[in-house]
């Protein structure tokens, strides 16, 4: 395993730091939007063709945002054979909160009870879409920084994306990633470039504590979206090109030296639109292009807009939809598949992307590539940055484990259960009624969550939540979770640092969340 260095090596700087590992979650139920789309009385199309979504996942009442990250952590840690006591650093992004006060990441410190490690450093980041973002770059400042003391870090991002009924509605999702972060990396974030915009808008915003839904205005969404893409990509390019010309290359750089482009993707047709964007940005800034042939060919006719008002120009959005579709099958497409078929995923949105294209190409295809990665959150803050793959496509190095380990995605999303809207919505209501209770039980079934899913038992009068964990074995009665109160993982350890731990039983496990001691 890449990335552990023995503590007499902690003094030295890290190279290559960036993830080592990446592991996702989704829940195993969703609803298709050709039928949403006639449940919901609207034109058809409206949502499979105007937002290019397919379907959507989403949970019951037995899953929160708790869950979601102890089921993402433990598959990581177990798929990788990592211990516990190897992890210096957590940090979790996400914005479904349901505790004003306790962090997510401390109910996640439970996975490491058995290990003893409680030498954890980092906390929960929140702001829209962009703390998954924020907590990796946290995770990857603290491998390079003096306070490193030669571990790993683990950056969980999760999130429950649910909106009122409404036009909005189609545009959620839920799932949650984990990226195992250190040096010698598989993919390396490159230091020193990234392109942040930061302002403040109100245009996708959640006031009221009591609700999960969000207060959302369509239109400024957009445009800051679109107007944050634009400052980043000027800014990263700008710096890549500051970079280029120390290194004797003063070739202005654009799309065409990014491998792959991802997005945080609110909805699959926003992230075709911005793939057309950056293409219109580089046409505006290249000196002399070429509009008699290639892809800038009869653009003539744009060359003196301006960006700030072309966020809803239709000519100028088709023009470049046009001149940029084989661009966007070859760099962004294959990036897509979680957020069309399980939807909107908030923190986790772009690193499903990230774990799309993963899945998608061979270590061949993507060794030693550039992947561009816009990351947006409301409100709004946004970076452009990119992750440079590593070089060895070889049998057995880490690149090949690291798209081994994600191979069965497609197959994933396939096994997960197909339900009507009708029970869609009655889940959403049961969501909206009882999300916030104490002394509650949920009413959801188990019977259907993936092998190994943790999800919620309880909540008593105290607002003090339990969970338990779904059996490894389909065959074995779920509901078995409940006979045991103690957590064990069943991680073999990696050689440094270096203490066992015992094995996970078959059976599943439960344990309490409390908001103090426990």
């Amino acid at each position: 395993m890449p990335g552990s260095l023995p503590a007499t090596a902690q003094a030295t700087w890290p190279n290559d730091v960036g993830i080592i590992a990446l592991e996702i979650y989704f829940p195993s139920q969703y609803v298709d939007q050709t039928e949403l789309e006639k449940f919901d009385g609207v034109s058809a199309g409206k949502y499979t063709i105007g937002l290019g979504q397919s379907k959507m996942g989403f949970c019951s009442d037995r899953e929160d945002i708790n869950s979601l990250c102890l089921t993402v952590v433990q598959r990581l840690m177990e798929r990788n054979n990592l211990s516990y006591d190897c992890i210096g650093r957590l940090e979790v992004g996400t914005e479904t909160i349901i505790d004003k006060s306790k962090s997510v990441k401390t109910v996640l410190m439970q996975l490491f009870e058995d290990s003893g490690n409680t030498d954890v450093e980092g906390i929960d980041t929140t702001n829209a879409c962009y703390g998954g973002t924020a907590a990796l770059f946290n995770a990857v400042n603290w491998v390079e920084s003096s306070s490193w003391d030669g571990r790993y870090a683990l950056v969980v991002a999760g999130d429950i994306a649910v909106y009122a009924t409404g036009s909005a509605r189609p545009t959620g999702g839920a799932g949650a990633v984990a990226m195992l972060v250190g040096p010698n990396a598989t993919l390396i974030l490159e230091r020193g470039l990234r392109g942040t915009h930061m302002q403040h808008a109100y245009d996708f915003y959640k006031p009221d504590m009591v609700s999960e839904y969000p207060v959302v205005d369509g239109r400024l969404s957009i445009e800051c979206y679109l107007s944050a893409l634009d400052r980043c990509y000027s800014t990263f390019r700008n710096k890549i090109h500051a970079q280029w010309q120390k290194e004797g290359n003063d070739e202005p750089f654009n799309l065409n030296d990014f491998g792959y482009m991802i997005f945080h993707s609110p909805y699959c047709k926003l992230v075709q639109k911005s793939l057309a964007r950056l293409l219109l940005n580089d046409f505006i800034n290249d000196p002399n292009p070429n509009t008699e042939s290639g892809v800038y060919e009869g653009l003539d006719s744009f060359r003196d807009v301006k960006l700030e008002n072309t966020y809803f120009d239709r000519d100028v959005e088709k023009a470049f939809l046009n001149a940029s579709s084989e661009l966007f099958n070859e760099k962004t497409k294959a990036s897509l598949l979680v957020s069309r078929e399980n939807g909107n995923m908030y923190t986790p949105s772009v690193y499903g992307c990230l774990a799309s294209v993963l899945a998608q190409y061979s270590p061949q295809q993507l060794a030693g590539q550039r992947i561009g990665v816009f990351s947006y959150g409301s409100g709004f803050a946004a970076t452009l940055y990119s992750i440079k793959v590593t070089q060895d496509a070889t049998p057995g190095s880490s690149l090949d484990k690291l798209t081994s380990s994600l191979s069965d995605l497609k197959v994933r999303l396939d096994s997960r259960k197909n339900v009507s809207p009708s029970i869609f919505a009655e889940n959403m209501k049961l969501r909206e009624e009882t999300h916030h209770l104490a002394s509650y039980i949920p009413q959801g079934t188990v019977d259907d969550l993936f092998a190994g899913t943790w999800y919620l038992v309880r909540v008593d009068e105290k607002h003090r939540r339990y969970y338990a964990r779904s059996s490894l074995m389909d065959d074995l009665p779920r509901e078995a979770a409940l006979e045991s109160v103690r957590l064990s993982t069943a991680n073999e350890h990696i050689p440094s640092p270096a203490k066992k731990v015992p094995r996970l039983p078959d059976t599943a496990e439960a344990i309490s969340v409390t908001n103090g001691e426990h």
